[in-house]
């Protein structure tokens, strides 16, 4: 895979809750020079970035009830619309684990619909199932709902919470989605050779903090 090819599977990720503007700034013009897929951003950069990168060929990603999924499915869907509006082309949005827990399946799926339907075509859903919390068989059934509610991809975390991909985790998300839904790893993705173990066993994006590391060949210690 060529260096241009990598990085259009990046999406270079800054979504610190201390991140300032400059640094946002800096964010951006990395993201024109190695046109990576998109920036990830907290909703408050949404316009920011948007304005930075607009005409650059990088999308606008940002997050929905994040980190945690635990705000209801009409606030995810007016936080959805809202920052579509402000420039958004990619929602991340963390599932509720708490539902999906108890076994409340459909709840978990009419949550990512409310967020499915409110990107209306306009901006592609991926839905952060949080692998580190969950089993196995709630990995699959989560990827499951996923796929039911018409999201464009599952991704395994938000990189705050107890751990991040593993290449295992990746595999278990492609077979369970099968071939034509997008699968990102995200948490932990900090070298060239973690991204490759990633793509290897099934991701068609990556999340990372350190994507200009990743590019250089070299090595982050970057947590996300």
């Amino acid at each position: 895979m060529t260096t241009p090819q990598l990085a259009k599977m990046i999406d270079h990720t800054l979504l610190r809750a201390d991140a300032t503007q400059s640094e946002m700034a800096k964010l951006t013009e990395e993201a024109k020079q190695y046109q990576f897929a998109s920036v990830c951003v907290n909703p408050g950069w949404v316009a920011y970035a948007a304005e930075q990168l607009q005409g650059t060929g990088v999308d606008i990603c940002t997050v929905i009830g994040f980190p945690l999924g635990a705000s209801t499915s009409e606030t995810k869907a007016f936080e959805t619309k809202d920052a579509i509006a402000k420039g958004a082309t990619e929602v991340d949005m963390v599932i509720n684990i708490s539902a999906l827990k108890d076994g409340k399946d459909d709840y978990v799926e009419q949550d990512i619909r409310a967020v499915v339907e409110a990107a209306a075509g306009k901006a592609l859903v991926k839905v952060i199932i949080e692998t580190c919390l969950l089993t196995d068989d709630e990995k699959v059934r989560a990827c499951q709902a996923a796929v039911r509610a018409g999201a464009d991809f599952v991704k395994t975390s938000t990189g705050f919470s107890t751990g991040g991909a593993t290449p295992e985790d990746i595999a278990l998300m492609r077979r369970t989605v099968g071939p034509e839904v997008g699968v990102k790893a995200s948490g932990g993705v900090r070298s060239l050779e973690d991204m490759q173990k990633m793509i290897e066993a099934g991701a068609t994006r990556i999340g990372a903090s350190s994507g200009v590391k990743i590019m250089q060949g070299g090595q982050s210690t970057s947590s996300y």
